[in-house]
């Protein structure tokens, strides 16, 4: 493929499309950076060539403008000495060298619209590698992201994942049960004072056990102070 083609083709050339149908999008765009990139050495390298063909072609003509005022000159000369033969022959090389300054001229010119197109054909492709180029910073991000998704499922999905939970539940149960060990002590402390309750059921506990000891007494003979006096 020439370089005129191949640059057409990637200027106009739909990287969206392009990479829709890749099967690796990253792959893809860095072989049309590349592409791109050698493309457009190239173009370089023939605008170069171009540029130093048409110094070359100017110096020539610049000799032929003056082989042209020679000639005419030596021609002025032969006619001026009868030599209208010598002037005749002097003009012909004199039109010899005007074809040729013409011709290069013109092929200057011819130069100048490949030179134009080179710089246009330039600019286009510093735009669209600068576009690929984004693309490719875009799409690096895309994929890391799109493999930082995947990592983050696989690890949500993997049993090291289900241990981690189940230590957590563990540490929870060990939460709970210090917890519970620290009420159990508060509900033991604040019972160590008796209540008021617990108290008056003291007291009559104690009448009962009186009047039962009393009673064992009298069955006895021993009587208390009172059966004595009598």
């Amino acid at each position: 493929m020439g370089i005129f083609s191949r640059t057409r083709d990637i200027i106009a050339a739909n990287f969206t499309d392009m990479l829709d149908k890749a099967d690796d999008p990253s792959k893809m765009i860095r072989m049309i950076i590349l592409e791109m990139e050698e493309t457009l050495v190239e173009v370089r390298a023939s605008a170069a060539r171009t540029i130093a063909d048409q110094k070359e072609m100017h110096r020539h003509t610049v000799k032929l403008d003056r082989l042209q005022a020679d000639w005419g000159e030596k021609a002025q000369l032969a006619l001026s000495k009868d030599r209208e033969d010598l002037a005749r022959a002097a003009l012909v090389e004199k039109k010899k060298a005007s074809d040729m300054s013409e011709q290069l001229k013109s092929e200057i010119a011819v130069l100048d619209d490949a030179l134009r197109a080179y710089e246009q054909d330039i600019a286009k492709l510093q735009n669209r590698l600068r576009e690929a180029r984004s693309r490719q910073t875009a799409i690096a991000a895309r994929l890391e992201s799109a493999e930082n998704r995947a990592k983050l499922r696989t690890l949500m999905s993997t049993e090291r994942t289900d241990e981690a939970l189940a230590r957590f539940d563990q540490l929870e149960r060990r939460v709970d049960y210090a917890e519970g060990r620290a009420d159990a002590l508060s509900i033991a402390d604040s019972s160590g004072k008796p209540s008021l309750s617990d108290e008056i059921a003291a007291l009559e506990g104690s009448d009962k056990v009186d009047e039962e000891l009393e009673e064992m007494k009298r069955a006895l003979g021993k009587g208390g102070a009172e059966d004595k006096k009598d």
